[in-house]
């Protein structure tokens, strides 16, 4: 190469911005090596790897160590008591250099393309404070679902009435939307994401990459959406509290409840707690009878695990 070209080509490397990503992970070492993996893998150039080891029984970091190519820049933090998935994001988060953020859970992967294509949109639009990207769901080896992002521009509204956005494997954010908006709420055992995108659309526009650049995993053990009493007691209340009156301000206070009712007979249902399924769903048509989905699954609660299973096994066979 020409010694001219190696100098521009260098001082366009230079220009790039560090990305800085935050893998919080507990006790799931074979997992977290694939993870690990996906980072090292990257076209994007300029990363760093944060982990944090929420006192995992045995430490991760030898883990790390023996899958780690030369050439990633990493390090391993570590908890001396379990805290949970946002106080480890926190930590990342607050020993992080890179001017953009970005999120990857220990049991989910990243195509090589995934950082390369959100920092694009960081580089092309200022305005943009978050990108998201879509997924791709996976159980037992195969491929279910594919889930695109439907957000753009400005997402509030959107984001409080059930629009489809990612988990936090699939969310890039400016360093300084982050400071703005604070980082993400350790009270809250479930809908972690959705609260925090709620609060960053706050303060920037959002875009999306409308392909599954994330790999999810389902079907293999127990996630965080499984645990549907925490959801039920902590999460929906605070919810309520946090973001009533802000959807008041965007004059969608009744679709945003109905909406989140409907967001916990789903989790109800898909956990066999039928009776809150069916509270749930009956609240979400009081509020809004125009939820032809509550209608679905009130019917499916009523007839408990037999009606619900019956029904899973049809979806599944219809596509």
């Amino acid at each position: 190469m020409d010694p001219r070209e190696q100098e521009a080509e260098s001082e366009e490397e230079r220009e790039k911005p560090l990305v800085s990503v935050v893998l919080p992970t507990y006790d799931r070492p074979e997992k977290l090596a694939d993870a690990v993996k996906s980072v090292s893998a990257q076209q994007y150039p300029k990363v760093e790897l944060v982990i944090v080891d929420d006192a995992s029984p045995t430490p991760i970091e030898p883990v790390v160590a023996d899958v780690a190519p030369p050439e990633l820049r990493w390090r391993c933090l570590r908890h001396d008591d379990n805290q949970g998935a946002n106080a480890a994001r926190n930590t990342g988060i607050e020993t992080a250099n890179g001017e953009i953020l970005a999120f990857l859970d220990d049991d989910d992967r990243w195509l090589p393309e995934k950082l390369d294509a959100q920092v694009s949109v960081f580089r092309e639009q200022d305005d943009v404070g978050v990108v998201v990207v879509g997924q791709q769901f996976v159980d037992g080896g195969k491929d279910t679902t594919t889930r695109v992002p439907n957000i753009d521009g400005s997402a509030t509204q959107d984001l409080l009435t059930g629009a489809v956005a990612g988990a936090f494997s699939t969310i890039a954010v400016r360093r300084e939307v982050v400071e703005k908006a604070g980082l993400p709420d350790e009270r809250l055992p479930a809908w972690q994401d959705r609260e925090w995108l709620i609060r960053l659309s706050c303060h920037c526009d959002f875009a999306a990459v409308k392909r599954p650049l994330v790999i999810r995993q389902t079907g293999e053990y127990e996630q965080i959406s499984d645990l549907f009493e925490p959801r039920r007691d902590i999460t929906y209340p605070l919810f309520l509290e946090k973001y009533t009156e802000l959807a008041a301000e965007h004059d969608v206070e009744q679709r945003f409840k109905a909406r989140l009712s409907l967001g916990m007979a789903t989790s109800a249902l898909t956990n066999a707690y039928y009776h809150d399924a069916r509270r749930f769903a009956a609240n979400a048509i009081k509020i809004d009878p125009r939820i032809k989905t509550a209608y679905v699954y009130l019917a499916l609660a009523l007839g408990g695990r037999y009606t619900y299973r019956t029904g899973i096994r049809l979806k599944r066979a219809l596509d």
